[in-house]
């Protein structure tokens, strides 16, 4: 029987064929068992699934209930074959346990087989006819001499807003990037291709509507476990032959990281429920036995809404206040990783380092941003560290042309506890030049936002003469 990698190259190869005839050479790019909720699937009478989660949290018990992306008109095949793979194949029963337990199964023991550098070159198989990505440098910033030593290697975070292809293609309207440029058949490949060649830890993802029948079963093959949550009224929705609703997704590599408890948020602006969500993933590293949150947001889009992305902001802190209370550190799992309920509130526990990243869809001078610059949770904007005074932001992590006009600001952020935290490096920001008058995204970039990478370590004790 083929191997499992050998016969993903198989599926890959047969998404390539077509754009590997007659195409020039592509440009060399500069490489550079969790606690999980109860969840319950019933399909709706569409034929849409529904997952009714329930997560408790610090005492609360959050209920939601997500749409799971089908695999809609504009999957490819060959992912579509794979997704099933992973879910035990097609047709009835077969194994015990429900289809999740039978991927995480999965994730854990064949797919960890799969070669990251054999699927990067397939990526750059299949886009050798598009001009290479920006060329982009991972900077070390200023060291701070009262840092502390570095407790541990660093880990490595990604945020990125991916651009929902139902949007990309049906609503955004972006007037100087063909549609061709768009094509789901290539541009995912432009995706996996920026997340392969960064290496991350942890990879944080807005916009996200081919989780199911792309992200989750190429991620879990490369060593990533994932959790999604979809937006209760996705605008993906409202387009034509849509891949079903947008959403947040959160992955780890679980060589990395023992799983500590994980929560699933609908965000609120004066106790009303809003359309926006986040995900807060506790875990504890296995090299250090530090533990930190990680939590994934995207917050109102669009001017007007600034009230509304300020209020936001302060409900995801103020859950983030209850998630970041507990041990900052153990030995490792107590009895394997289903064994923890979630972040712990025992007597002598200490606050847990936070990481959020996030597309907030706010200038600097907004409201929001000032809130977690405020925070009592010390956190700080890890990106201003590339500023020569280490107080200012980049000029933009986002760029477009709509019909409005051209749009270029700084969205994107990743907050860090400045107290636990160090940051190591960070992925600068490509200049005008490499970005292209036509601006994002293009033929050589898959989004309308840059992807942020900080690689960030723990601050080791305070040494003390």
């Amino acid at each position: 029987m083929m191997n499992l990698t050998r016969r993903y190259s198989t599926l890959l190869n047969q998404m390539c064929m077509s754009s590997l005839e007659g195409g020039p050479s592509r440009r060399a790019i500069s490489p550079a068992p969790a606690v999980k909720p109860a969840a319950e699937i019933r399909r709706d009478n569409l034929g849409v699934d529904k997952t009714a989660l329930h997560v408790k949290s610090g005492g609360t018990s959050i209920t939601g209930v997500v749409s799971a992306c089908p695999m809609g008109a504009k999957s490819s095949r060959p992912f579509s074959a794979l997704a099933q793979t992973l879910s035990g194949g097609g047709g009835g029963g077969g194994g015990g346990g429900t289809s999740e337990q039978r991927v995480e199964h999965l994730e854990q023991e064949d797919l960890s087989q799969l070669d990251p550098e054999q699927l990067l070159r397939e990526c750059q198989e299949v886009l050798q006819s598009r001009p290479a990505r920006p060329r982009r440098n991972v900077i070390r910033p200023q060291e701070d001499p009262s840092s502390g030593h570095r407790l541990g290697p660093s880990l490595r975070i990604m945020q990125w807003n991916i651009l929902a292809q139902a949007l990309g293609e049906g609503k955004d309207a972006f007037v100087r990037c063909p549609l061709e440029a768009l094509d789901w058949k290539e541009r995912k490949y432009l995706i996996l291709e920026e997340i392969l060649t960064r290496r991350p830890d942890v990879v944080c993802l807005q916009e996200v509507d081919h989780y199911y029948d792309t992200f989750r079963p190429v991620m879990a093959g490369l060593g990533y476990h994932g959790s999604f949550l979809a937006k209760p009224r996705s605008p993906c929705l409202d387009v034509e032959k849509n891949n079903g609703p947008d959403g947040c997704a959160l992955f780890y590599r679980r060589s990395r990281f023992w799983p500590r408890g994980r929560a699933y948020l609908r965000l609120s602006a004066a106790a009303v429920p809003t359309n926006q969500v986040a995900i807060a993933q506790v875990l504890q590293c296995r090299l250090t036995g530090r533990q930190l949150c990680v939590a994934v947001t995207h917050l109102k889009a669009r001017s007007g809404w600034e009230r509304l992305r300020s209020a936001q902001g302060a409900d995801l802190l103020r859950r983030l206040m209850g998630l970041s209370s507990g041990p900052s550190s153990s030995s490792g799992p107590s009895s394997g990783p289903s064994s923890s309920s979630g972040p712990s509130s025992s007597v002598g526990a200490h606050t847990r380092p936070l990481v959020v990243c996030g597309d907030f869809n706010a200038e600097p001078s907004e409201d929001v941003h000032r809130r977690f610059r405020a925070s009592p949770l010390g956190l700080d904007s890890a990106y201003k560290l590339l500023s020569a005074d280490g107080r200012t932001e980049p000029p933009y992590t986002s760029w477009k042309i709509r019909p409005g006009g051209e749009s270029r600001g700084t969205l994107d952020y990743i907050w860090y506890s400045r107290g636990a935290l160090r940051v190591d490096g960070l992925l600068d920001i490509p200049g005008e030049e490499q970005i292209g008058p036509d601006r994002l995204p293009s033929f050589h970039y898959p989004s309308d936002h840059l992807s942020l990478i900080c690689d960030i370590s723990f601050r080791g004790e305070s040494r003390s003469a």
